[in-house]
Parts: structure tokens; sequence; C-alpha cells
């Protein structure tokens, strides 16, 4: 089959189609690709996803269980522990993840590993997308030795290999997989044609670029643009505190220009699956190359010390109230990185639960889409009654602000609110026992 007859077999989605990892961005992604037409197969090595997947069940918020059950049932869409399937397909997306060792360099071991698992399954006339986000030259320097098995397919002709980004933000409705335009980059001109016919039946808007480098590195782009601007807006809250101004209502008045300024808000250190990252394989991938990301290297030491600051100030408040730290009851509102959602990945509230309970802290924490949480030093249970826990803490610290919670309901009860979000301002709730971040 040619890249030309590919091409065709694309455009009338007689598609068997092969996603790896079935989390937060996979789940999604093959739910689209089913509802586009193709058979879809999710691979995971975690059982109980892939029962729950063929039970017709979902395990992310932003996936109805409702349409997982249909897509199930019409038989577009089916998951397995077995990689051997691949041997089967037209096209494979990898969305496995890639975080960070404590030594903040990158963790590629998903990738190396999944590619192992899949490349004896490689075969003439298949498009492979990696979408896991790297360093820009993973895709070429790492999969393309592995998948080509040393020469014995060509890629451009044989099969097909390229990057395409993942953007997904958890919670979001009014863009999801399917009107988030996709960037897609191939190891050749004719990868990158490819892999956009691929996604291009299934998605409204895909965007080719030249390489997969370019992919690579426009992923690392959007992300690092991000953590910059929420480093320099969290150092302006620090240099604020030390002024006695405060930063909302700087942060409100400079967002009344009309050009020139982009609102980006602080808060208690960065969380999720990209921000807190994916800059950091940039700057690990710049250190090979004797170049020094200064902007990123100085952003991340900035927001990786905001949960110290959060707590710092807590113990403040504290003081001011003449209780130590040691001892007091602190409630953490909130444990999800964002407003509104289930993911806990990197979150800030984290940091701030360790730090406290360091302190000697009694530390207690509510989130109405997290019920427990556990990190390498705690176990914790979300408590209950939320207005009991309010008024039993010495302090109330709001993490996350999520739209259920009654702001002014938790002030009336507080004896004292550290507010990292300016919840309380955005919900115009007076409160003489606030400190602000």
């Amino acid at each position: 089959m040619s890249k030309d007859a590919l091409l065709n077999k694309f455009s009338s989605s007689d598609i068997h189609a092969v996603v790896l990892g079935m989390g937060y961005v996979g789940l999604p992604l093959a739910v689209v690709l089913s509802e586009a037409g193709y058979s879809v197969t999710g691979v995971d090595v975690d059982k109980k996803k892939v029962m729950d997947i063929n039970r017709g069940l979902s395990y992310i918020q932003d996936v109805p269980t409702g349409k997982v059950a249909e897509l199930v049932e019409a038989e577009k869409l089916k998951a397995t522990t077995d990689f051997s399937v691949v041997r089967n397909a037209d096209a494979v997306s990898i969305c496995v993840p890639t975080p960070l060792r404590k030594t903040r360099d990158p963790d590629l071991s998903y990738i190396l590993s999944v590619t192992d698992e899949i490349s004896p399954f490689i075969h003439s006339d298949m498009v492979v997308i990696l979408e896991s986000t790297t360093y820009p030259g993973t895709t070429r320097e790492l999969l393309h030795p592995k998948l080509s098995r040393g020469g014995e397919l060509k890629v451009g002709e044989d099969f097909f290999l390229g990057f395409s980004p993942e953007r997904v933000d958890p919670g979001r409705e009014d863009w999801t997989t399917v009107n988030t335009p996709k960037v897609v980059g191939g190891i050749t001109p004719a990868c990158s044609e490819v892999s956009a016919a691929y996604y291009g039946q299934a998605l409204e808007t895909v965007v080719k670029v030249s390489s997969a480098e370019v992919a690579e590195m426009s992923k690392l782009l959007e992300n690092t643009f991000r953590m910059v601007n929420i480093g320099l807006v969290n150092e302006m809250a620090l240099m604020c505190d030390r002024m006695n101004i405060d930063i909302w209502e700087v942060i409100d008045a400079a967002a009344t220009k009309p050009f020139g300024f982009m609102k980006f808000t602080p808060g208690p250190g960065l969380g999720g699956h990209c921000i807190p990252i994916d800059p950091l394989f940039l700057s690990w991938k710049l250190r090979s190359l004797n170049f020094t990301a200064r902007f990123i290297d100085l952003a991340s030491e900035i927001n990786t010390n905001m949960p110290r600051y959060v707590v710092n100030r807590i113990q403040d408040a504290l003081n001011e109230y003449g209780k130590s730290v040691k001892g007091s009851t602190v409630l953490v509102l909130g444990a999800a990185y964002k407003p509104d959602i289930d993911d806990i990945r990197e979150s800030p509230a984290l940091g701030v639960i360790a730090l406290l309970e360091n302190k000697g802290a009694v530390v207690m924490y509510h989130d109405p889409y997290i019920p427990h949480i556990s990190d390498s030093t705690f176990e914790l249970d979300s408590v209950e009654d939320l207005i009991e826990g309010v008024e039993k803490a010495d302090c109330v610290a709001i993490i996350t602000d999520h739209r259920d919670y009654d702001f002014l309901e938790i002030s009336k009860s507080a004896k004292l609110i550290v507010d990292t979000r300016n919840a309380l301002g955005k919900n115009d709730v007076n409160s003489g026992n606030l400190e602000l971040l």
C-alpha cells in the first residue's frame, strides 16, 4: 500500500486505530476517534482501566460514561492489555506519561517501554504518532531506530512516524479534543502528510508543520510561556507582600489595558500535567548542548517555592492570633490543581500539606472531587462535613477555589483564612479574618 492508498483509506474512516495509554489524554482521544467512525482499541497496563472501558465505564471526568458505553456497545471502542493488537492497526497514538525524576530530569521510561513493546508488531502501511510531551528530537532519535528495526522498515515509505502534542486542559467545555487545533509534524514530509490525514478525519483543525522537532518544540513553547508568566506574577506577589500592596488590585488595574498585557494570576504553586513539567524537558535538553535556559530555571525556582511561601503566610497569620503552627489545626481547602476537577497531579496542595505536617500542624483537607489523597509522607481523607471542619480549624487555607464552595458561609465559620486564590475577593466576600497570598 502506497502513501496515497493509505491516505485514501483514512478518508474512508475504515481504520483500526490503537491508542496506547488510556489516561487523561488517551481515553478522550480514543473516544473522539471512535466517534469519527474509526474502530479503536485502547491499550493500558492497568487492568482496572481496561475492565472499566470494556464495561462501558469512564474514569475520566471529561468523558461521560454514557458515551463510552455507547461506543463499546457499537463495537467501535474496546480495551486490552495486549500490545500485539498493533499488528492489525492502521494507526497508533502513543499517549503515555512523561514525568520528571526526583532529580528533575525527564523520565522517558514509559515511552521507551511502550516502544519496545510495539516494535515487533510494527508493519508496513501504518502510521505511529507520539503524543507524550518530551524534548525536541525524541521521536527521531529514540522511536525511529526502534520502530524501523534497524532499517528493516523505511520511515516515510514503508511506515510513517510523527509527533503531535496533546493539548488537554481538564475541566474545559469550550476547548476539547475535537475543536482544539492539532499540531502534527513527521520525520519526513510524507510522515507529516499521513499523520495530518489520520487526525483530520476526527478533529476540526489540524496544523501540519515541517518536522517532528517543530511539533515537539511547539508544545514546550506553549507551556514555557505560561510557566514563565506565572513565575513572573508569583514574584510580583512576593514583591507586593514586601511593600504592603494588594497584588490582586494591581493585577485588576493592569488588566484594564486593552493591548500589550495578558492577565496571569499568582497562586500557591504550579500543578497539572504540563506547566510544572514540560519546560524542564527543554531545560534538561539544552544543558546537554551547554546552554542554560535561564528564564525557565528562574521561573521554576520561584514557582516551586510558592508552597513554602504559603506555609510561611499561614505561620505568620497564626502568630498574629497568638498561635504556633505546631499543634494548630489547619484545614486545606481544595486539593485538585485547579478548580472544578478531580485531578491532583503535581498539585501544590500536596506540598503545602507536607510542609505543614513537617512543622507540626494537624492538617485536614476538604475537596468535593477528591475523597482521598496520599503522598510519600501522608495519607488523608477529605473531611465529611465542610463547615464542621472549618469551625474546628485554627486556620483555613484556600488552595483551590472550587465553584461548589460557599465562601460567604466559610468566611462566617472560620477563625482565620489564608486565601491564596483571591477566592473571597472574587466572590465579594468581606472578611475580617482574612490574609491574602
